[in-house]
């Protein structure tokens, strides 16, 4: 099975990833694989296992951004002040173009850089509108946003929301904001992730299972719970599998929900050559370079892809009616992310040029890397993916 070699390449012969649970198919069959570890202690990884879902989060928020739009309880149209006052300097920026990335949105200081939560929600309720030109559109700041206009709109908390429109429809059951106790052994570790930046050595540990491993997610919602619309939430790769195929059903959102959400927002062609990013309505849409496209090559113009930065990918395509999905870890004891010093490459550092390979430590120690492994995902993931369902590229 060309899935069951995917798992084994990312997780045996690479290391990239510490364990990885994949599944694809369409609307009524899957075909499924996974492999590795949860966590130092070596325990393997199983369907029950609970993974922090990181970005993937930013699904089930514009999802549910859409289906309220579709109850008629939220105006793309009306700025996001109509549904969340705590936004002072938002008045002239609409809900829409929010959920689109079409302005940026900037707070006075790094929301992660805050010593607790009270300080980080005042940077957040202070972000303030700035043109992107032909810049970076992709944010987290949107999605965190949204999820307080999800609140004023559906007169609820952003978790009910999520459960009211997308769960209970979607008939999932295995989707949390705070993972219960009880459960919390089932957790994917995201711990002891490694940086090096610019000569710099830093460590991140003591992320303790259930509880968000983004930065911005973390310090907003330390313990879990209250999730802060871009990351957050944990789930089941069975979960998440339902999830995709809940929408190929039409279970969620109509197909015109759909459609719109898919709709390129910020890409084109650049002056001197190459693209701005392609991006829908909080997700990826199709990009004409398909080593940049977050949706791989044999999905059309009305799928929608995500990642997220622990470790997953997810793609959809409503037109032809298929799937992709890999919940993973390329953060536990991993090299996550390399900023060489000046005038040198990954590979002075002992790094392919695409990323994959060992860093030495500070202390001595080889730290396999997950740098940018990504790239990596067309040709031993998608490819995988297309032999098993059968498909061929769209042009």
């Amino acid at each position: 099975m060309r899935l069951t070699d995917s798992v084994r390449y990312f997780t045996e012969e690479t290391g990239i990833l510490a364990c990885m649970s994949c599944v694809c198919g369409d609307a009524s069959r899957t075909v499924r694989a996974l492999g590795g570890v949860t966590n130092l202690a070596g325990d393997p990884l199983t369907e029950e296992s609970i993974f922090d879902l990181a970005s993937l989060t930013k699904l089930f928020t514009g999802l549910t951004v859409m289906a309220l739009h579709e109850e008629g309880r939220l105006n793309l149209a009306a700025p996001v002040t109509a549904y969340a006052l705590q936004f002072t300097q938002l008045d002239g920026v609409t809900v829409d173009q929010a959920l689109g990335f079409e302005v940026g949105l900037r707070t006075p200081e790094r929301i992660d850089a805050q010593p607790d939560q009270e300080g980080a929600l005042r940077q957040l309720f202070a972000v303030a509108p700035y043109a992107i030109g032909e810049g970076r559109a992709y944010s987290d700041i949107p999605a965190m946003v949204l999820k307080y206009v999800i609140e004023g709109a559906a007169d609820s908390s952003y978790f009910d929301a999520v459960t009211r429109l997308v769960l209970r429809p979607a008939g999932l059951t295995s989707v949390w904001e705070r993972v219960p106790e009880a459960l919390r052994g089932r957790c994917v570790s995201c711990d002891r992730e490694h940086r090096f930046e610019r000569g710099s050595y830093i460590l991140r540990e003591g992320i303790l299972p259930g509880t968000p491993h983004d930065p911005k997610a973390h310090v907003l919602s330390p313990e879990g719970g209250d999730c802060a619309g871009h990351a957050g939430l944990f789930a089941t790769v069975g979960d998440m599998a339902r999830l995709a195929q809940a929408v190929l059903g039409g279970k969620i959102l109509s197909p015109a929900s759909l459609r719109a959400m898919a709709r390129n927002r910020s890409g084109h062609p650049l002056p001197g050559g190459g693209w701005t990013q392609y991006l829908g309505s909080l997700c990826y849409v199709k990009h004409p370079n398909q080593y940049d496209s977050e949706v791989p090559a044999y999905m059309g113009r009305q799928a929608l892809g995500l990642s997220g930065f622990t470790g997953h990918h997810l793609s959809i395509d409503p037109e032809r009616g298929v799937f992709a999905l890999y919940l993973g870890d390329r953060v536990l004891n991993r090299l996550t992310w390399l900023t060489p010093e000046a005038g040198k490459t990954w590979e002075d550092y002992g790094l392919e040029p695409d990323g994959p390979g060992r860093f030495v430590w500070e202390d001595g120690r080889e730290i396999i890397s997950s740098v940018s492994y990504v790239h990596r995902k067309d040709a031993h993931f998608h490819a995988a993916v297309a032999d098993e369902l059968g498909l061929q590229p769209v042009l």
